[in-house]
């Protein structure tokens, strides 16, 4: 009996392991903008902010405040992680070295930078299937750009709503130390709200 319940406890606790590893982000292993292996699990106990960007979109000059986060907060144990998708409009054309060189020269970021990727569709990437999975669609909002994303999405997908894809450029998601989705945040989400979301996550 006492082999038997040690084997049950055994094979609880890695079940246990298991379902975490497959709720977790750091199951996942991407590419950097030079296509080295980046293991995700190398920012455990992190705070993280996922984006998928683009350089020639209306929301491109958030990488300013994207940086100026990082910098903020890089030193308390957070970490943005930008992943380029040609999938909007077609507005992150260039290899990943030259949208790279583009990013530091006009934006300096200094955060890591990511492959390009696809977010949505057959070819997404794992990652970005997880993070929908965790953490759907609600909306944009109100206001004028919350406006101009309706149509653009509505324009791409008319059931749009029904959908977790990701709508838009510079769409995040914040992952707590964990390694687990705190939110989501659409394109239009002031910057203010997104750092307070970040300086909280560092405090829990």
């Amino acid at each position: 009996m006492k082999i038997l319940s040690k084997l049950m406890l055994l094979l609880m606790v890695m079940t246990a392991s298991a379902v975490h590893a497959q709720s977790s982000i750091y199951r996942f292993t991407v590419k950097d903008y030079e296509g080295n292996d980046y293991p995700l699990r190398q920012d455990s106990g992190k705070v993280m902010l996922i984006v998928n960007t683009a350089t020639q979109c209306g929301f491109t000059p958030q990488y300013k405040q994207l940086e100026s986060i990082y910098e903020k907060y890089k030193d308390k144990g957070f970490v943005i992680l930008d992943f380029p998708c040609n999938q909007f409009n077609e507005q992150a054309p260039g290899t990943s070295g030259q949208i790279h060189t583009f990013c530091t020269g006009k934006y300096g970021i200094s955060f890591p930078q990511m492959d390009k990727v696809e977010v949505n569709g057959a070819g997404e990437t794992p990652l970005y299937s997880w993070l929908k999975s965790q953490s759907g669609f609600t909306g944009f909002g109100k206001g004028l750009k919350a406006m101009i994303l309706k149509k653009l999405a509505k324009k791409r997908d008319k059931n749009y709503k029904d959908s977790p894809d990701i709508k838009w450029n510079f769409t995040k998601f914040l992952i707590n130390r964990q390694g687990k989705v705190l939110a989501r945040y659409e394109p239009n989400q002031d910057m203010e709200e997104v750092e307070k979301a970040v300086a909280e996550a560092l405090t829990e």
